[in-house]
């Protein structure tokens, strides 16, 4: 995939679901993944030329597992000239080492969120944007029907509250075979997961599930993703469709 086709992609979430305002300030949450990596040049490039003029900075928890070297990534948000903030943690070893947990994913993601949200306050950003993409949006679909009984999946835009933070998604209408080109083509700095229990969980289990209906229904994923779309899910923002 080439930038400026994922730029269109980022620009159509961003004007259709209102997703930034003159004078934001947005940090990018960067795990060292392919999906965080793509994001963070999606804005930087929307950044250059959007009516709407904001600022970027961009944040690591370093959850504390060895040989997590972030020094390419360091280097990228140098390049761009983006702010980057490594927050240091303890959550590993407080999972693995002293909780010993079976199932660590939920804490996980939980306590990741809460040191993530500490450092955008910490650094004046408004708002933070996430690298879901449209699969991400699909298969979390899934896991609420199978696991929860609802029809539900991410909001394109979410006010938190008790955080006065706002969360967006900019590349909600991304596939996911999209951003793999695209940091095969730019060579992304990605920087591998150490998780013990990465590839092992229920959205794992999700994302076989889309593949093997897309495959056995070609445009399963797309019709899911439209039903999505037009599903009126409670919390969802209204949607602004563009005439450009």
């Amino acid at each position: 995939m080439q930038l400026q086709r994922l730029l269109s992609y980022t620009r159509k979430a961003v004007d259709e679901y209102q997703m930034i305002e003159d004078g934001d300030h947005i940090a990018v949450g960067i795990s060292g993944g392919k999906d965080s990596l793509t994001l963070l040049y999606a804005l930087h490039g929307l950044k250059r030329f959007y009516p709407k003029k904001f600022e970027l900075s961009a944040i690591t928890v370093d959850l504390g597992f060895e040989d997590f070297d972030l020094t390419p990534i360091r280097e990228l948000c140098k390049e761009m000239e983006i702010p980057y903030t490594i927050v240091k943690s303890d959550i590993y070893n407080i999972l693995f080492n002293i909780r010993k947990e079976s199932n660590p994913c939920s804490l996980c993601a939980k306590m990741r969120k809460g040191a993530l949200n500490e450092a955008i306050k910490a650094a004046g950003c408004n708002k933070v944007a996430y690298a879901h993409h449209k699969d991400d949006i699909v298969e979390t679909m899934l896991l609420s029907l199978l696991f929860e009984g609802r029809f539900h999946s991410f909001s394109p835009r979410t006010y938190l509250d008790r955080m006065d933070l706002t969360v967006i998604r900019p590349m909600m209408f991304v596939d996911e075979m999209d951003v793999i080109g695209f940091k095969n083509k730019y060579d992304l700095p990605v920087v591998k997961s150490k998780c013990p229990v990465d590839g092992y969980t229920k959205r794992q289990y999700a994302k076989e599930l889309v593949r093997q209906l897309n495959t056995e229904h070609p445009g399963a994923k797309e019709r899911m993703f439209r039903a999505i779309l037009n599903g009126d899910i409670k919390g969802w923002p209204e949607r602004i469709l563009q005439t450009r």
